[in-house]
């Protein structure tokens, strides 16, 4: 059985045939962002068409959007403004004849590691993106929790300090704080720069804090951390572990475990894992 996995993102539409644990080459296509609604659908029927055969059991869609997870309709679509209300479920069902399951990117995260990554065996399972922003997916009793509007797992809009969490739990945290460049103050602390060293371990304090908000509203097995921000964990999980040691439930604090993404393609995958899901 295979299920074609489609990663929307903001400058590239990429997908593959997702069969056991193995991909296909991936197939990828520049989205024309800034095209009507039309364009960017004949972007995804690029990135579908050559990747169908008879075999194919379903497609799977991650998109930065909210979604109606049971219609399929995503709206206010990040870096696509043409996208403020598409039915892309029935859009693709009619086009294709299979069956479409259409989600939140940061879902897909989530699903893309319990299925294949690091969230293997652990029945509930949150996932943190902390890129540019801050995403999280949840996953409970083995299956995903998007919500009744896909809005759950939104920790980075909780409000934090004089802001909300993504605002200082991010990589926008330099800029919007310091006023840094982040890629500057990466390529510094791999330097061994103190400075950015010190920065990285402030950033740790709210990491350590978001993951608290997370804890006392899941209490999960284990939270994954992926995103760019994520592959400096070396530079900020001291200060993180400080602060989620003063969790108020020790035992709580003490079993969590806390990985890194190592998931090769994990926006392809979840999207494919939103058909077993479902099933």
């Amino acid at each position: 059985m295979k299920v074609i996995g489609i990663d929307l993102g903001a400058t590239n539409i990429r997908g593959a045939l997702v069969s056991d644990n193995s991909l296909s080459d991936i197939t990828s296509v520049r989205i024309h962002s800034d095209g009507s609604v039309e364009a960017v659908l004949e972007d995804i029927y690029q990135t579908i068409d050559p990747l169908l055969d008879k075999d194919v059991a379903a497609i799977g869609i991650g998109v930065p959007s909210v979604v109606d997870t049971e219609e399929g309709i995503v709206y206010d679509v990040q870096y696509i403004p043409s996208w403020k209300e598409v039915p892309l479920k029935q859009i693709l069902e009619k086009r294709y004849n299979k069956p479409v399951f259409v989600n939140n990117d940061a879902n897909c995260f989530v699903l893309g590691e319990y299925y294949f990554g690091k969230g293997r065996g652990a029945a509930s399972l949150i996932g943190l993106t902390i890129g540019t922003g801050l995403g999280g997916g949840v996953i409970i009793h083995n299956k995903l929790f998007p919500g009744r509007n896909c809005g759950a797992g939104e920790f980075g809009l909780l409000p934090y300090k004089d802001n909300i969490l993504e605002y200082y739990c991010s990589g926008s945290f330099f800029k919007n704080v310091h006023g840094l460049d982040g890629v500057r103050v990466f390529e510094s602390a791999k330097k061994g720069d103190p400075t950015a060293l010190a920065l990285y371990a402030e950033l740790g304090i709210h990491v350590g804090n978001a993951i608290k908000a997370v804890m006392y509203t899941y209490d999960p097995e284990r939270i994954i951390l992926g995103g760019s921000v994520a592959q400096a964990f070396d530079w900020f999980q001291k200060t993180m572990w400080q602060e989620i040691k003063t969790l108020a439930y020790g035992k709580s604090a003490e079993r969590i475990r806390i990985e890194i993404s190592n998931l090769t393609n994990s926006g392809i995958l979840g999207a494919a894992a939103l058909y077993y899901d479902a099933q």
